[in-house]
Formats: structure tokens, C-alpha cells, sequence
């Protein structure tokens, strides 16, 4: 079967979507991936899986519909010449504007892989009413003969139903997000130095950055030897973005240390105590998490759909209010007063990670769901296996200095019953 996979960026091809495309080769199925960007990297990677790559031209953050149009015909060439069985898209204009192709060609399969609405949906959005019901609309025409919409937390499809993009009666699979490769995030040994508070993420304010900061000011007065990280992609163009120049500022007023984007979070997230999100942004589930827990990591993240699904509060992590720095900084509070904590909570969120979001349980869900599965699946490894290579720059501490900035893509998450 020949498989189509449309994203909005090269990089998510093989960061976030690698594992997946490979299994598809694995079960004997030609696949050709699609972006709008070129990535030497990326197509070498796949290329070497044996994965084909095209590039299809779009403005991944533009709101002009009639330029949108012309992705939309770009996409129904792009069908005809490659004839797939099946069409898989994520991010919202490949599922918009792939979902409709696919309908205009009558492309036997339509699968959609909902990472998250996005912003236009968020309550605190300030989009057009306008624009969150062309949104809506697009959506709803898109996967209205979809096989499958597969969500990663349980609010999208009742978000759904509301907006009118699918009804009751749509085959909506909430599935544990695009899962992590616990091979490649191993579980970490804490750094013995000093306790070390860890922010990953696009450098926007509905990530609860400012929230993170004012949190860090408070500790810090009365406990100088508490450190906090903020690692992430500045954003120039974003309404909420933070770029360079805030950054700078903010490092001047505030006690914490902020490192440029990168290729690789894992010496960071291995260098910290406790992982922190306080986002607000409308999330589907964030990938850092995922990787924060497969290393160990406690993790505190705001009670907000996709950042509570992973966690068990008082369990794995904490929950707080979101845009509430005071009751961030109680729950950071917490790991200051009892260190042990990070430990016992960080050994829970490997467990959850192991048992729930294991990459390739995740993946054989989707290709099963998908009716994709041709090679039998195969056991796991051994435990021991699982954790060799672990990094030694935990115990070692790493330099706050520059490193290539990183294309914080999509965010993944995925799908657990918060206890409260």
C-alpha cells in the first residue's frame, strides 16, 4: 500500500514522526513524506529508511485563505501524481487542506493525527470569531469521510463537537500522543548539585514563561542555591512570542539561566531535578513531558487539556492553576523542602512512560487502528538494554552557553486520567 504522510515542517518528519514512517516501511508499505521546507538531514534520514520526500510550498502560520488555496491545488497534483491508498495528515493545514484533496480525488483512506486544535481554539485566543468558524468549517469538510481522527487527549473530541468539526457519530480514537523512544530517553541518575528546575519550550507566553520566572524570583530569594532553566526557540513572529532582546532583559531581572533552542534536549533534561510546564497555550500533549518523564523527571504542568493527561497528580508530578505563579512556585516548593521527591516522583514518571507511551506501543495502535499491520509485533526489549547509554552530563553539570537552535515544531501529548 502506498502511504502519504503530510506535515507542516521537515524537522517533525523524523523528530516526531520518525518511529512511525519506519514502522509503515517495516510492515511493507511504500511511504512518501511531504513538507513545505528542505531539510538536508531529514531527507537523508529518510532516505536511508527508504522513505520518499516531496516538497509541497505553504505558510505554516498565515491566515490568508486565498493564498491557502493554492496548497490546497498544490495537494491535489501532489495525489496525482503519487496515487496513495491512504492520505495521513497532522498539523492543522495539512488536515485541512490534504483532508479536502483527498475528498476532490476520492482517495480510498483519510486519516487525520490531531496533535492539538491549536491556538485559534484556545479560551484565551484573541482570533476572530470569524476566523475560529472558517476554522471550524475548513475542519469539518476536511474530515467529514475520514476512517479515523486521532486525538491525544480526551477534551479534543468533545472541543470538537462543540465547534461542529465532527459529529457524535465520527470515529474519534484518542491515542498516548506520538509516544517516546525510551531507547533513545533513557532514565537519568539526578545531578547531584544543586536542585535544578527545567522550562522546555517554544519561548511564547502562553507557555507560562513569565509565570516560570516570577515562580523562580520568589524561591530564589529565600533559597540561593535553587537554579532554573528555560530552554526553547525564540519566536520573532508569534503575538506571544519572546525573542532575543526579551531574553536578555528578562536574564537581567530575573535569576534564570536562558539557553537557545537545540537539536537535542536530552543533556539538559539528564542536567535537571524537576521538569517544569506552566503552560496555558491550547495543547494537544506536549512532547517535553513525554521525554521529561522517560528520563525520570517529575514533572509540574498546568491542569489544562493535554499537559494533565500524563499525570497522576502528586503521583508522577503536580498540577496547578494555570497563569497562577504563586501556586507554581508552592508546588516548586515542594521539591526545595523535601529534595527526595524528585526522586520517588521521577522513578513513577519512567513507570508511566514504560507502561503508557512507549513509542512503539503507540505506533502499533495506529497502524492497527489504520489496518496497516503486516509484521508481527515484536516483544520488548530487555530492561537492562533500555537504560545503557545514559548521559553523564547529569552528574556533571552542563554550560548555560549557545547551542544550535532547535524548530520547536508540534507538540505531543496524549492520553491518561488525571487523579486528583
Amino acid at each position: 500500500m502506498k502511504v502519504l504522510v503530510l506535515s507542516s515542517l521537515a524537522y517533525s518528519l523524523t523528530n516526531f514522526r520518525g518511529a512511525l514512517l519506519r514502522e509503515l516501511v517495516a510492515n511493507g508499505h511504500k511511504v512518501v513524506a511531504v513538507a513545505p521546507d528542505r531539510n538536508d538531514a531529514v531527507e537523508r534520514e529518510l532516505d536511508a529508511s527508504g522513505i520518499g520526500f516531496r516538497q509541497v510550498a505553504m505558510e505554516r502560520t498565515g491566515t490568508n485563505f486565498l493564498r491557502d488555496l493554492g496548497l490546497l491545488f498544490e495537494y491535489v497534483r501532489l495525489m496525482l501524481r503519487e496515487r496513495p491508498d491512504l492520505v495521513l495528515a497532522y498539523t492543522q493545514k495539512p488536515i485541512i487542506y490534504g483532508g479536502i484533496a483527498a475528498r476532490l480525488l476520492c482517495v480510498p483512506r483519510f486519516y487525520a493525527l490531531m496533535s492539538g486544535l491549536g491556538h485559534v481554539f484556545s479560551e484565551d485566543s484573541h482570533a476572530r470569531v470569524g476566523l475560529r468558524k472558517l476554522v471550524s468549517v475548513l475542519y469539518r469538510e476536511a474530515v467529514r469521510r475520514a476512517r479515523a481522527i486521532f486525538v491525544f487527549n480526551r477534551d479534543d473530541r468533545a472541543d470538537m463537537i462543540r465547534f461542529g468539526i465532527v459529529t457524535p457519530r465520527h470515529n474519534v480514537i484518542q491515542v498516548p500522543g506520538s509516544g517516546i523512544d525510551l531507547e533513545r530517553f533513557v532514565e537519568a541518575p539526578l545531578p547531584r548539585q544543586a536542585l535544578r528546575f527545567l522550562l522546555i519550550g517554544r519561548l511564547m507566553r502562553d507557555k507560562g514563561v513569565y509565570e516560570f520566572l516570577e515562580a523562580a524570583a520568589r524561591i530564589k530569594a529565600d533559597h540561593g542555591d535553587c537554579e532554573f532553566w528555560v530552554l526553547g526557540h525564540y519566536e520573532r513572529n508569534n503575538p506571544t512570542g519572546i525573542d532575543e532582546e526579551e531574553c536578555a532583559r528578562l536574564a537581567r531581572q530575573y535569576p534564570v539561566t536562558f539557553i537557545p533552542g537545540c537539536t537535542d534536549v536530552r543533556p539538559y533534561l539528564e542536567a535537571s531535578s524537576v521538569f517544569v510546564l506552566p503552560s496555558f497555550y491550547r495543547e494537544g500533549l506536549p512532547r517535553t513531558i513525554l521525554e521529561a518523564m522517560a528520563t525520570g523527571r517529575a514533572v509540574i504542568t498546568t491542569d489544562m487539556p493535554g499537559c494533565r493527561e500524563p499525570i497522576v497528580d502528586g503521583e508522577n508530578g503536580y498540577l496547578v492553576e494555570p497563569r497562577d505563579a504563586e501556586a507554581l512556585r508552592a508546588a516548586m516548593m515542594r521539591f526545595v523542602e523535601e529534595p527526595e521527591r524528585a526522586a520517588t516522583m521521577g522513578a513513577r514518571a519512567r513507570d508511566l512512560a514504560e507502561k503508557v507511551y512507549d513509542v512503539r506501543k503507540v505506533n502499533h495502535q495506529l497502524l492497527e487502528e489504520m489496518d496497516l499491520l503486516q509484521a508481527p509485533w515484536r516483544a520488548e526489549p530487555e530492561e537492562a538494554d533500555a537504560r545503557q547509554g545514559i548521559s553523564k552530563a547529569a552528574s556533571a553539570g552542563l554550560p548555560a552557553g549557545p547551542v544550535p537552535v532547535r524548530a520547536d515544531a508540534d507538540t505531543v501529548s496524549e492520553p491518561r486520567k488525571v487523579a486528583h
